[in-house]
């Protein structure tokens, strides 16, 4: 079982971001997260969807290959949103899904900057505490036209290594 003070360290091509969580306002994403990154879930993994001055998207295993549906993957499963009252800024971590608020399953992202117009939208479950370095580099990937022609895609593959849950 999980202790409060347990944060993930994630190993990145770029370098290691250490986030911290915040299961006061959403207990069952950040159980889902620890769970995928205990089961090696995320390891070789990419961050495919990279938006300057907005955030960093990461956590389908399509990535894992060149799938061209990447994007669209996740754990076979589904986990009800959280929405709390955690702002979206800087370093925060949130679960990404499609228009329907209950379909989240793996996908995460980062925010680059503040992004207010998000809060009470997704599930905000966490924020970085150390490799806010890292962060700006991987924002500031090189990106072309993603599936939908938004300029999101990496042009150059950044990968996650690895995700451990580690004792704070």
């Amino acid at each position: 079982m999980s202790t409060p003070n347990e944060v993930a360290a994630m190993k990145t091509t770029c370098g290691e971001m250490v986030i911290e969580f915040w299961p006061e306002v959403a207990p069952l994403t950040v159980e889902n997260f620890k769970k995928l990154a205990r089961e090696g879930f995320y390891d070789g993994t990419t961050f495919h969807r990279i938006v300057k001055g907005f955030m960093i998207q990461g956590g389908d295993p399509l990535s894992r290959t060149d799938d061209p549906m990447v994007g669209t993957g996740g754990p076979d499963y589904t986990i009800k949103a959280e929405f709390n009252d955690r702002p979206h800024l800087r370093g925060v971590i949130s679960m990404a899904r499609s228009e329907e608020p209950d379909s989240a399953g793996s996908q995460f992202f980062i925010c680059l900057d503040d992004a207010n117009f998000l809060d009470g939208k997704y599930t905000a479950f966490g924020q970085l505490i150390r490799g806010h370095d890292v962060l700006d580099r991987i924002g500031q990937t090189p990106t072309g036209p993603g599936p939908g022609g938004e300029k999101s895609k990496p042009l150059d593959r950044v990968a996650v290594e690895s995700v451990r849950i580690v004792p704070g």
